[in-house]
């Protein structure tokens, strides 16, 4: 079964570096809390906020190993009136074997404001 996995981060400026680094951090952790193996990858969809547009988040990708292959695409949030700035989201497409209820989606920095109902169960 084909579930989503989601997970969102903030970064402090608009910067290559800061926007890598987080999206990094983010699926690095996405990773680790709900053991994902790249090859039960379907797809991964990246958005940012309209701030964020110094670099394409899923570059980050590219540096784990054996995700080369893995479909990714970016995109942008729409620009909400009062939403949360300078943010990077990740919904990632995963086949598993996993009740949705055992999904772990991770939020970090100012982004755990998006869903504390659900980014709290990770343990860091």
């Amino acid at each position: 079964m084909i579930r989503g996995v989601r997970g969102a981060t903030t970064v402090a400026i608009n910067t290559e570096e800061a926007i890598i680094s987080a999206a990094e951090e983010l699926l690095a952790k996405i990773i680790d809390v709900n053991q994902i193996q790249p090859d039960s990858v379907a797809s991964v969809f990246i958005s940012t906020t309209d701030d964020l547009n110094a670099t394409f988040p899923a570059k980050a990708l590219r540096n784990f190993a054996d995700w080369t292959y893995v479909p990714v695409m970016c995109m942008q949030e729409i620009p909400v009136s009062n939403s949360l700035k300078m943010c990077i989201r990740f919904m990632i497409h995963v086949n598993t074997d996993l009740a949705q209820e055992e999904i772990v989606h991770v939020y970090l920095n100012e982004a755990i404001k998006l869903r504390p109902d659900l980014g709290n169960r990770m343990s860091l």
